[in-house]
């Protein structure tokens, strides 16, 4: 299983929101790509970096600090926030992301995440699908429209994705523990989509959990930020 530790971004710092809500807010005076270079020095190889005044802005705002860890560090990192129209995803691309994240744009605009998908193939765009009560949540999780979340996955998954986010919204910064029913259901349903689990790992324990019941990969923010889990303990798994 991947570890893939989550950077979000607010004025170009570290941040962690409970459940998406901006007010929320908890800052973290760690420079972002001294962060990224702290999680590679630990064998860590990957990173979710999620620009969220991108996802309210609809368009990329912290470009710097994507080219500065993309250039500052050997990881492949997976962006998100504010992917809205093929100028953003050329710059993201441009600025060094190994990956682009799309979830509103998948909703709200299929026919162009469609043409994404065949222009730069599946491999280097990953299905942001979060839900509220298994409905998909748009728009910073702004907005829960009435899409059912597994039949969202599985359309995209026949269309070519293979890598897809899944954040249950209730869980997100809450350190509760993780949605493991919710990915086995997805997992039962598509089998062979590689799921990444996003939302409520508070220790090793789940970490565990989450591995035995076969995702891809497992995104840890809060835990680690507020010393639930150790560089050492993140890195074991990788």
């Amino acid at each position: 299983m991947e570890i893939i530790p989550a950077i979000d971004l607010i004025g170009g710092k570290c941040v962690r929101l409970s459940q998406g809500d901006y007010s929320s807010k908890k800052e973290y005076h760690d420079d972002p790509l001294e962060m990224a270079k702290r999680f590679e020095g630990a064998g860590i190889r990957r990173l979710h970096l999620v620009d969220l005044d991108g996802a309210k802005a609809k368009k990329i705002v912290n470009a710097d600090v994507l080219q500065r860890i993309s250039a500052g560090t050997s990881l492949h990192v997976d962006f998100g926030g504010g992917i809205q129209a093929d100028a953003e995803i050329e710059k993201a691309f441009e600025l060094g992301a190994k990956q682009v994240t799309g979830g509103s744009i998948a909703v709200k605009n299929a026919p162009l995440f469609e043409a994404w998908i065949k222009k730069y193939g599946a491999a280097k765009i990953i299905l942001g699908a979060d839900a509220k009560d298994r409905k998909i949540a748009v728009g910073g999780w702004e907005e829960t429209t009435s899409v059912d979340l597994i039949p969202f996955i599985k359309n995209y998954v026949e269309q070519g994705i293979s890598y897809v986010i899944c954040t249950d919204v209730a869980k997100d910064g809450l350190l509760q523990g993780p949605s493991v029913a919710l990915y086995q259901d997805i997992l039962k349903e598509i089998p062979g989509v590689k799921l990444i689990a996003s939302g409520g790992v508070s220790s090793v324990k789940d970490l565990e959990e989450l591995e035995k019941i076969g995702v891809y990969g497992t995104i840890v923010g809060k835990a680690y930020y507020e010393g639930r889990v150790t560089l050492e303990e993140l890195a074991a798994f990788c």
